[in-house]
């Protein structure tokens, strides 16, 4: 309890900094806070009843063994809009009903927008795994781009030191630095095709393929191996384009060519 009050105490506090623009949000912003910290500290024994509705026996006995929410995974995004104002802007609404932890814009700069002890609404319906609630496991990044350009080099470098700051604090898995469109294949289709997804994964953040020097086994099963890295293949095409836009980012045909699925066959090892 103490860590996450900490944690929220300075989300509220740089908050409070806020230009007037997001004062509206801040106060709003404040009230939710006040709600996650009342519902936890909540100190009341839940109440149960059997079969033959007798109430059971409860108590509630604080222990001193807990801490905040660690994430396992994070999940990048493109905005798909034409500023870094205008993306604040939708995440300081409440009718928009989407955030994220964090904004990086084209020039670099980094905007914090929830402390990632909190849970943000960044994922939507999503799935890697056996992971069906991705929001809950996860600190969502958004960058500023509208999907139909390249990713300027000083966003990426801002991404990177941010990723290494999330990657030592919470020991996040070199795997679990994935896409919008991994998790929800169905829905989405970012970050784009032009993401650098091998340049973060030459800095630790993803996994990427080595070379392929022999094609897979006859029998290789596209499907079981797409699961084993993560994918929902409940739609198999979409899954299969969700694969290509990340590891391929050449052509989003669902048909997989003898290249793809050495690209796959080598990464579906390393999994």
């Amino acid at each position: 309890m103490r860590a996450l009050l900490l944690s929220v105490s300075l989300a509220s506090l740089l908050f409070a900094c806020a230009p007037k623009p997001y004062q509206k949000a801040q106060k709003i912003h404040e009230e939710k806070v006040k709600e996650v910290i009342t519902k936890i500290d909540e100190h009341q024994a839940p109440e149960l009843y059997d079969s033959l509705g007798n109430a059971i026996k409860t108590a509630y006995i604080p222990t001193v063994n807990f801490g905040s929410r660690r994430p396992d995974f994070v999940i990048i995004h493109h905005t798909a809009q034409d500023s870094l104002a205008q993306t604040i802007k939708t995440f300081t609404l409440e009718h928009t009903q989407a955030s994220a932890h964090y904004i990086v814009s084209r020039d670099g700069e980094v905007v914090q927008m929830l402390s990632d002890d909190l849970r943000a609404w960044h994922a939507g319906l999503s799935k890697w795994g056996n992971n069906t609630d991705m929001n809950s496991c996860s600190i969502g990044i958004e960058l500023d781009n509208n999907g139909k350009e390249p990713f300027s080099e000083a966003q990426i470098n801002s991404l990177l030191i941010l990723l290494a700051k999330l990657k030592t604090t919470y020991n996040i898995p070199v795997a679990n630095f994935i896409g919008h469109a991994d998790v929800a294949p169905k829905r989405k289709a970012d970050p784009s095709i032009l993401f650098p997804w091998k340049k973060l994964a030459d800095a630790g953040f993803g996994l990427w393929y080595d070379m392929p020097n022999a094609l897979p086994p006859a029998n290789f099963d596209v499907e079981g191996a797409l699961r084993r890295i993560g994918y929902d293949t409940s739609n198999l095409s979409a899954a299969i384009i969700a694969f290509k836009r990340h590891f391929v980012q050449i052509e989003l045909s669902a048909v997989m060519t003898s290249w793809d699925k050495c690209v796959l066959y080598n990464l579906y090892k390393k999994y």
